[in-house]
């Protein structure tokens, strides 16, 4: 932190807040000096100081109560207590109020000046800090739009040119040129499945959801996923079966992404199958959660494989999945919106006997458990 650093000092007795003015002012510091908490929290608020020395015994207003007042006026001031009466758990109590460290009374120049321009340094790397994730943000925000305009929309517009030529609004197209016609819209119609993935995860942020929470009923969601992909598992010879108990307690949570969450799932049970194969759907309660269990009797997934499945863009590839697309992202978008939700997942597999996925949900009164 460069000289020029605002220094507050809130301490009753005028020893001490001479000496450290002397102390700070020598180092190339702005000084100001407040005799008790009240004249203090109205100097924070005038001078916005980088760091201030707070004395605990003070009358009027104590220590600690100052400490959490300063928090509350602006988190990034560094709050260093200054005290007669250190103990460890006065210490751990100021800690919790706030503060980055304490000196004891009495104290040297030495130790003054070191403690501050450690406090300075913290307050230094903590504003870079929030200033990159502020950048970061911002830059995410700024991709996730040009992703969806600048990338999105013109594949759109080739898919709908290549449809209106394989037509035949624009002319006799031979089969060679039909073929790779195809051949391009299929690339295209990949590209357009892994944007939709990348801005699904992007979006998913566990305090916007949060927003959107109201009850639900699992069963509900559950039913209307199957009838969904009820088409998809005809086309592969998937029977889906659902085992649902009655009066089911409530979850708290947002439909749209729980359904996401078992779409995906149920999708992979099927598409990672084997010939006139099953997904069985089944939901039971444990403690304090609601447990949805999705099993396929597919492929299976080795055990080498299984730590790195929620990760991003992380595909097992062998031959019985060589001819089966996807983007590596289903799975951590399932990940993140069970997250979001006090949630969590896990799976049991073994190859050739297929996989289990089960998702645990808090029930209604539970989530903050």
């Amino acid at each position: 932190m460069p000289e020029g650093s605002t220094i507050l000092v809130i301490d009753d007795e005028d020893i001490i807040c001479d000496s450290c003015r002397q102390v700070l002012m020598r180092e190339g510091y702005k000084v100001g000096i407040a005799k008790d908490g009240s004249t203090g929290l109205q100097k924070v608020r005038e001078m916005k100081p980088d760091l201030a020395l707070v004395d605990l015994k003070m009358p009027g207003i104590s220590g600690m109560e100052v400490l959490e007042k300063i928090r509350a006026i602006d988190a990034n001031i560094i709050t260093v207590v200054i005290t007669g009466y250190a103990t460890v758990e006065s210490a751990v109590e100021a800690m919790k109020r706030g503060a980055y460290d304490f000196i004891p009374k009495p104290f040297t120049p030495d130790e003054l000046r070191i403690i501050t321009k450690r406090g300075l340094e913290r307050r230094k790397l903590a504003i870079e800090s929030a200033t990159l994730r502020e950048e970061k943000e911002k830059m995410k925000k700024n991709f996730i739009t040009m992703v969806s305009h600048e990338l999105k929309t013109p594949l759109v517009a080739i898919q709908q040119y290549f449809e209106v030529i394989l037509g035949g609004t624009a002319g006799k197209v031979t089969t060679e040129q039909r073929e790779m016609i195809v051949r391009a819209s299929a690339r295209i119609n990949g590209l357009l499945i892994l944007i939709n993935d990348w801005l699904n995860m992007a979006r998913i942020e566990a305090s916007k959801l949060v927003e959107k929470f109201e009850p639900l009923n699992i069963a509900t969601i559950l039913h209307e996923t199957m009838e969904s992909m009820q088409l998809l598992a005809k086309d592969k010879n998937i029977s889906l079966q659902i085992d649902l108990p009655d009066n089911l307690p409530m979850i708290q949570g947002d439909k749209e992404t729980l359904r996401e969450v078992f779409t995906n799932l149920i999708g992979n049970g099927i598409r990672y199958n084997r010939d006139n194969g099953a997904v069985n759907i089944r939901v039971e309660e444990e403690d304090a959660y609601l447990v949805v269990k999705v099993s396929d009797t597919g492929i299976g997934i080795p055990k080498e494989h299984l730590p790195f499945i929620f990760d991003e863009f992380y595909r097992v590839k062998s031959k019985e999945t060589q001819g089966i697309t996807g983007t590596g992202l289903g799975l951590s978008i399932v990940k993140r919106i069970v997250e979001a939700h006090s949630g969590y997942i896990k799976v049991e597999s073994e190859p050739g006997k297929g996989s289990s996925f089960s998702v645990l949900l808090p029930k209604i009164g539970e989530e903050h458990r």
